[in-house]
């Protein structure tokens, strides 16, 4: 094998050799031309590398960019590479060139390094010979060199070498009426593959090249359609229409330049390849064999030639010239190439125009001027002249893709197509046509009094503003593009003349070619965004894509349902993008966020229990599931996923299953990677293993049986559990064998496919030293290169990313404490892309980079602050050219290493394993906890964030809602009868039971202060919302009322403003107190504050209760009254400190808690927070924002146990105006109080430090007082 490629080494190496040889050198005097020469010794003969004859080389008379040296090889030949040199013993050289080939010495085609960029770097000294290889070759006989720039200290001085080898080809030339048959005489055996291939070149924009007739009248047909080729398939020879268009590919093929068209069957799909660029389709079976038509007779015929025809290994041109019996000849087919003289001049910029006189014969009233064009521009001046006897100008522009004179003509003449223009004048009548017969006519009646005197200007116009000064002026924005047969009073413009400067004038022209490039093809733009273009550049439409940025790259959608919840999303219908920019589409799926774990869930076409019963007429059932994803998401999803499970259960009354544990299995079902592999497990046991659930648990109903249903009982039993193998996920299929027998029944259900755990999403890896670094093999991302990742750091600056090339590089990284940095080359020098974003990025918290490079332009995002970009050059190089190791927290040189964690690293779409290469890395750990810093304000209303090894989760255990970020209020309807008692422990029962819940603490303690929220709906008024008795009968009541409660004891009232809370809408009420101060918080209405006139206490609180209260006997009559009616409407977020009595009644009947009446658990309404760090757009089945609703009131977010003394609070919310009325009564502590209270800690981060060190005697001991508010 080491010798086979040894060989082909060499016979490569040889074949390079032989086509690298010395073109100009023998090359007579008569092959050499140039726009101008110095002198004589100076002429384009002595432009010979190497060679001192005459003066050295070739200089022009002026040195300017409007010069050019021509060399005619003689005939048609393989260039593959061009020397330059510069003048002998002079200062003359060139530093940069355009370089043009052609067959005939017209119709100039420039050659191009990469598709946007033309010039070739030159010499930097007279004597040094610098070689470019071409990176493809060129087939042609003539070469034009055309100096860009040259030694500021010198002039243009040229010596040139070509470098190559012969070039044989058979050609045909058909004139639009003929073609060429092709028959098979003996039809082969069937092959794998079958290749057409052929080169074409032609001036018309339309014609069949190809057709290809298969089995049962289908044929495939390439046709030349406005410059592009298109590949249909018909049925059918009578077919009036095209058939059904299987490609499209390539732009601007009638050029009259060779392009190369290669078709290729490969089993049951096509290639199209046109010059560099391959598409694939997939053709029906009846075309497993081609007859070639080539080309058939249409009303689109063929105007051009053909070049290298081939069929497999067969030359068809070579056997129509030898008159071969297979291939036939139809109409005037010649062997050779027919090339039509058409001469081009191409307008590249704003200064360009072309200046014409004006004929002799115009003296006579009747002008004619005609010409053709091709743009991409909307706008541009196409002819402008004076009209002097009327001293008024006449412009005709483009505008809107419209001709216009005042008067306008045609429509979209920006699809780069050739159109033609006429201007007559004739007896006062002007006339436009624009496309002859295809187009339109405008007509007006004006004269037009052009005589030999005028001066006609195409494209733009040139104005004098001083001595030696010119510049043009354009006010219908520049014409951009190329014009051809030019005529005036139907004589054709010598455009040959023009460049010799011997007939009118001209600047920034390029004359003998058309210099349009198409931008869109191929296109740049990706994921289905649809490319428009100007004649410099091209714009991306994303639109409805699901993807952005200036190529449609990047995904506007996460990866996984694990990135949506932690920017604060709920569950929902997500559009998931599992490899962000990569090739697979979004997918909507459901995510259930509802627990720890978030679950992607993919739906089939049948999740439900499905009857199956018995039928003679049939052996088996079958059943074939359809998911909401296609093959390539689930593969996706279930390979970065860390768990997949899905439910496979079958019930059964006499029918078996498995069959175990020695017969064939009756049933068995496809899984895994389509089209999935056969399966003979059920759910809940091992792959392989034969068996269901039971067997494995050793369970089943009949031990001598690894399934419940080989038991085969008349009675219905079951074999169902979790298939959690992800290697046989998805089940496909299923086939059920053991239906036919009478009596037999049997049901099955596949449940959805759910997966959880984002494997990339949480690949981390901790850099703890600078000279530590990851390397992985060499990024690709020639044309386009998306980097995004996270990191937290304490240091202020380090290198994330570094990949090197020759002379390409690619790097990240923190510059600073605030700046992030993206830099790179592509070969038009070092740029830079910065974001500032004025806060530190060193607070090791979690920060976001996304870095885009493509070949419009590079951006950079940090966090949520402005994207900062930079536009790459218009023509320069595009492609990044990488090779060395990509390095992640540090560079090869082990300069600036980064200090700290990275996670989830994406190239392109594709995940870096940081934690598998982290775990063979010295000086680098795999995983990075500290999750909390970054994501715990997730959390909402007194949840807690709890660390996990892989990102964190919400304990909402402190928390009155629910939910994976606690915030799914907790609510219910209450009826007049209903009533919720959540009860504290006694205090003796402390000292006997030191495991008491957390909240029988309340029962011995001293508070100095509540922390109180809920919401309510109701249209109840009077009603009591909250009520807290203790063992002393002090008590706590909080009241909608209507009237004021009026005392003989002492009262002290303060008013709100808050009004109409009994209206029956949601309301949110916050109270806290701490001492004698308090505050209420209704809703969003401002914040009141009171002061009590003294420090209060409450302890030992014997229960909570919502709704109404059963045992009213230490209330006074009006309070009593008030709790017997109960409360009527609906409750939400309940929470007194740590105790939230209503979601304990609902979610937790374990709990301290007696329900009595009517209680229905319901939604009052939305009343959590906002996230203020919820996610970007989401998007939802509905396709809106998906976001957490706006509060009602701030949660407060307080783990306190408080602890108080003896105290009663009653709180009266009111319908006109708000009253809090405090009671405060300190009575004499009888014997329910202990010697010593056991006080509470408080927990970290509370807002109110509550005192555990109260004594009741600084409280009012006889004296009781009434405050109300």
């Amino acid at each position: 094998t080491l010798l086979f490629f040894t060989l082909i080494l060499y016979v490569w190496q040889i074949c390079l050799l032989i086509c690298s040889l010395p073109l100009v050198n023998n090359l007579p005097p008569s092959s050499f031309r140039s726009s101008s020469q110095l002198t004589s010794s100076h002429g384009p003969v002595f432009a010979k590398v190497n060679r001192r004859e005459g003066a050295g080389g070739w200089s022009p008379l002026v040195s300017d960019r409007y010069q050019w040296l021509e060399v005619d090889l003689g005939r048609r030949t393989q260039i593959t590479a061009v020397a330059t040199q510069g003048r002998y013993g002079s200062s003359d050289w060139l530093t940069g060139y355009l370089l043009m080939f052609s067959d005939t010495g017209h119709n100039w085609r420039q050659h191009r390094q990469e598709d946007s960029l033309g010039a070739f770097p030159g010499n930097s000294n007279a004597d040094t010979v610098v070689q470019y290889k071409l990176k493809q070759p060129v087939i042609a006989r003539y070469l034009r060199l055309i100096p860009l720039d040259w030694n500021p200290t010198g002039r243009i001085g040229l010596r040139l070498e070509i470098y190559g080898c012969q070039y044989t080809s058979d050609v045909a030339n058909f004139d639009g009426s003929s073609s060429l048959i092709y028959r098979l005489s003996v039809r082969p055996s069937w092959s794998e593959m079958e290749v057409i291939s052929l080169k074409f070149k032609t001036l018309k924009n339309s014609g069949t090249l190809l057709h290809a007739e298969g089995q049962r009248d289908h044929s495939l047909t390439l046709v030349l359609e406005k410059g592009k080729l298109l590949l249909y398939h018909q049925q059918g020879v009578s077919s009036s229409s095209g058939g059904q268009l299987l490609v499209s590919l390539g732009s601007l093929l009638d050029d009259q330049h060779w392009h190369h068209v290669k078709l290729e069957r490969l089993s049951t799909h096509l290639n199209l390849t046109v010059d560099k660029n391959t598409q694939q389709a997939h053709v029906p079976a009846e075309l497993s064999h081609w007859d070639i038509h080539q080309p058939i007779l249409s009303n689109r015929n063929f105007h051009g030639c053909l070049e290298n025809l081939l069929y497999n290994d067969l030359n068809l041109l070579y056997l129509a010239k030898k008159n071969n019996h297979q291939v036939s000849a139809v109409g005037n087919v010649t062997f050779s190439c027919a090339e039509p003289v058409s001469v081009s001049a191409t307008f590249t910029d704003a200064h360009s125009f072309l200046q014409l006189p004006g004929l002799t014969t115009w003296s006579s009233g009747v002008v004619s001027v005609a010409l053709q064009f091709r743009t991409w521009n909307k706008a541009g001046l196409l002819l402008t002249f004076d009209l002097p006897q009327q001293e008024v100008m006449v412009w005709l522009y483009l505008s809107e893709a419209r001709l216009r004179l005042q008067i306008s003509g045609g429509s979209g003449l920006n699809d780069g197509q050739w159109h033609s223009v006429e201007l007559n004048s004739r007896e006062d009548q002007l006339s436009i046509t624009v496309d002859k017969d295809e187009g339109a006519t405008a007509h007006v009646s004006i004269p037009l009094p052009l005589t030999a005197d005028s001066q006609l200007f195409f494209g733009g116009k040139k104005t004098r503003q001083s001595e030696g000064s010119q510049e043009c002026r354009n006010p219908f924005r520049v014409f951009q593009g190329c014009m051809r047969l030019l005529t005036l009073d139907n004589q054709p413009v010598d455009l040959i003349k023009v460049q010799q400067r011997l007939l009118g004038n001209y600047s920034h022209l390029q004359i003998d070619m058309c210099g349009i490039i198409d931008r869109c093809s191929p296109s740049h733009c990706e994921h289905g965004g649809r490319c428009t273009q100007s004649w410099s550049t091209f714009h991306c439409n994303c639109s409805n894509s699901g993807y952005r940025g200036a190529t449609c790259h990047s995904s506007t959608y996460e990866q996984s349902c694990e990135a949506y919840k932690h920017k604060g999303n709920t569950s929902g219908h997500y559009y998931i993008d599992v490899d962000g920019s990569g090739p697979i589409q979004p997918q909507l799926i459901y995510c259930d966020m509802t627990e720890d774990r978030t679950w992607m869930v993919i739906q089939h076409n049948n999740t439900e229990l499905t009857p199956v019963h018995s039928s003679p007429e049939r052996s088996q059932h079958s059943a074939h599931f359809d998911y909401a994803a296609g093959e390539e998401q689930l593969a996706a999803i279930v390979s970065q996923s860390e768990h997949c499970e899905q439910e496979l259960s079958y019930h059964c009354r006499k029918s078996r299953l498995l069959n175990t544990p020695e017969g064939a299995p009756f049933s068995w079902w496809l899984g895994g990677p389509a089209p999935g592999q056969v399966q003979t497990y059920w759910g809940g046991a091992l792959p392989d293993s034969r068996q269901c659930a039971c067997g494995l648990q050793d369970n089943c109903l009949d031990s001598n049986h690894y399934c419940n249903c080989d038991a085969d009982y008349d009675q219905w039993t079951n074999d169902s559990g979790l298939l959690t193998h992800k290697e046989t996920l998805p089940v496909r299929s299923l086939v059920l064998g053991d239906i036919q027998r009478p009596g037999s029944e049997a049901a099955y259900r596949v449940g959805p496919l759910r997966c959880h755990g984002d494997k990339n999403f949480w690949n981390a890896a901790f850099f703890d030293k600078e000279t530590s670094y990851l390397h992985f093999p060499t990024f690709h991302g020639e044309l386009n290169a998306d980097i995004s990742f996270l990191f937290k750091t304490p240091s202020s600056s380090g290198v994330f990313l570094e990949n090197l090339g020759i002379k390409d590089f690619i790097r990240i990284e923190l510059s600073s404490s605030s700046e992030v940095v993206f830099s790179f080359d592509v070969g038009n020098g070092p740029l830079e892309v910065q974001v500032e974003t004025h806060v530190p990025l060193n607070d090791n918290r979690w920060h976001s980079v996304r870095a885009e490079r493509n070949v419009k332009e590079a951006s950079l995002r940090v966090d949520k602050f402005p994207a900062a970009t930079q536009e790459a050059p218009a023509d320069g190089h595009i492609h990044l050219q990488l090779n060395s190791q990509l390095f992640i927290g540090g560079t090869a040189s082990r300069q600036k290493g980064f200090l700290g964690c990275i996670r989830s690293l994406q190239l392109n779409g594709v995940t870096l394993d940081l934690e598998e290469r982290a775990k063979i890395t010295p000086g680098v750990r795999p995983g990075c906890p500290g999750h909390c810093s970054s994501y715990g304000s997730l959390c909402q209303n007194q949840g807690r964030c709890v660390e996990r090894a892989s990102g964190f989760s919400c304990d909402c255990g402190q928390s009155a809602y629910t939910g994976s970020f606690c915030h799914e209020e907790v609510s219910a309807s209450f009826m007049s009868t209903t009533s919720i008692t959540y009860t504290l422990k006694e205090p003796y029962e402390l000292s006997r039971n030191s495991s008491a819940l957390p909240s029988s603490i309340y029962s011995d303690t001293t508070l100095r202060g509540e922390n109180i929220s809920l919401g309510f709906r109701t249209s109840q008024s009077p009603a009591l919302l909250l009520y807290i008795s203790s063992f002393y009968r002090e008590y706590l009541a909080l009241l909608i009322n209507q009237y004021k409660l009026h005392s003989s004891r002492d009262v002290e009232v303060l008013w709100s403003r808050v009004t109409n809370l009994a209206d029956g809408r949601l309301h949110a009420v916050t109270i806290r107190r701490l001492a004698d101060t308090v505050y209420v918080q209704i809703d969003q209405d401002a914040r009141e504050d009171f002061n009590l006139t003294s420090d209060v206490e409450f302890n030992n609180i014997k229960s909570l209760i919502l709704g109404r209260v059963q045992e009213s006997d230490e209330l006074e009559a009006e309070l009593a009254g008030l709790a017997s009616l109960g409360f009527t409407g609906c409750l939400s977020g309940v929470r007194f400190n740590s105790i939230s009595p209503l979601k304990a009644a609902l979610l937790h009947p374990d709990s301290p808690v007696i329900v009595t009446g009517p209680l229905v658990q319901s939604s009052c309404g939305s009343s959590s927070p906002a996230d203020p760090y919820a996610a970007e757009t989401t998007h939802s089945l509905s396709g809106t924002r998906n976001r957490l609703s706006q509060p009602l009131v701030n949660a407060i977010r307080s783990d306190s146990a408080l602890i108080g003394g003896l105290i009663a609070v009653v709180i009266f919310v009111t319908v006109s105006a708000l009253a809090i009325m405090a009671r405060f009564i300190c009575s004499r502590k009888e014997t329910y109080r202990t010697q010593e209270v056991k006080a509470a800690q408080p927990e970290d981060g509370h807002e109110f430090p509550f005192s555990s060190q109260v004594d009741c005697e600084s409280a009012p001991s006889q004296n009781q007082k009434e405050y109300f508010i």
